[in-house]
């Protein structure tokens, strides 16, 4: 669904928003697309479990749980910190992941890093037995045709594609998916060049660039600007934004039109890629270091 956002801009440039929020209820946005295909081949496979990585408020862990219990799967997060262990109440995503099935393996930040060592996935499947790798994010082949199906004909009109960028993934489906005359941006949420890398292994067109000043310091940081511009967007629009992906995009986007970034009369689209479960444990955050929170229930 795509939704005209009502703002005069200058230059006559025209803001739409595609709601892949609402695709589902649960795993929502990019998640549903990249999960598809992995739970078709998952099935095909005669997989009884699915594994997969994520971080204490991790969208794609909230999404695999979910998805599992849905499609008759077992489900593993290996979880970056362990000493998230005893916290699990006090974590709504962790919470809601345990509460769909999802057995959770605490693991260092050190040992996480090396989530994708051979070394370290045998140990896995040696303490785990058999079961279908997701790999941190869900980016890989299967996510990647997934996300190709984000744009659909009646986006054929607009000159500028933007997404926020995570893995990867989802950029990588629209780049292969966009037309000649379309430019797709990119909005990372991570600090560094090094998603250029790993978007190439997944796309050969170059119709696309990484804008990469509107991270906030990093991912999951986010600091007062953000979440009043957040607030002030949900109540003109009625539209809510995730402070990790979304948020940042969308205001990286309007601050550049307003330096003239764009052409006179450019026709852009957003894509929202969900993400809106993070909300909670961000106010949970917010709260502890006594700023604002986000004004948006979920």
């Amino acid at each position: 669904m795509n939704q005209k956002l009502h703002i005069q801009f200058p230059n006559f440039i025209s803001l739409t928003i595609k709601r892949e929020d609402l695709i589902h209820p649960v795993v929502s946005g990019n998640k549903f697309r990249k999960l598809k295909y992995n739970l078709l081949q998952a099935k095909a496979e005669n997989k009884k479990t699915l594994l997969t990585f994520g971080g204490a408020f991790s969208n794609h862990i909230a999404a695999v749980a979910f998805a599992a219990k849905e499609n008759g799967f077992q489900s593993i997060g290996i979880i970056r910190g362990d000493e998230l262990k005893d916290k699990i109440v006090a974590n709504p995503t962790l919470q809601f992941a345990q509460e769909c099935g999802m057995q959770f393996e605490f693991v260092s930040r050190e040992a996480y890093r090396s989530k994708s060592e051979p070394s370290f996935l045998e140990e896995l499947k040696l303490k785990f037995g058999d079961f279908f790798l997701i790999p941190e994010g869900g980016t890989n082949a299967l996510a990647i045709k997934g996300c190709e199906e984000i744009l659909t004909e009646e986006d054929r009109e607009f000159d500028y594609i933007c997404c926020a960028v995570g893995t990867g993934g989802t950029i990588s489906g629209i780049i292969n998916s966009a037309l000649p005359h379309q430019k797709v941006l990119g909005f990372p949420a991570l600090k560094g060049d090094f998603l250029q890398d790993e978007i190439r292994i997944f796309v050969q067109n170059e119709n696309w660039e990484l804008i990469t000043d509107y991270h906030f310091g990093g991912y999951g940081k986010v600091n007062e600007d953000l979440i009043g511009f957040i607030n002030t967007f949900y109540s003109d629009n009625q539209i809510p934004l995730d402070p990790i992906y979304t948020g940042k995009m969308v205001f990286g986007v309007i601050d550049l039109i307003q330096k003239n970034y764009f052409p006179a009369h450019s026709d852009i689209l957003l894509i929202h890629t969900g993400g809106l479960q993070g909300i909670r444990g961000m106010n949970v955050k917010l709260k502890s270091k006594q700023l604002p929170t986000i004004a948006i229930n979920v």
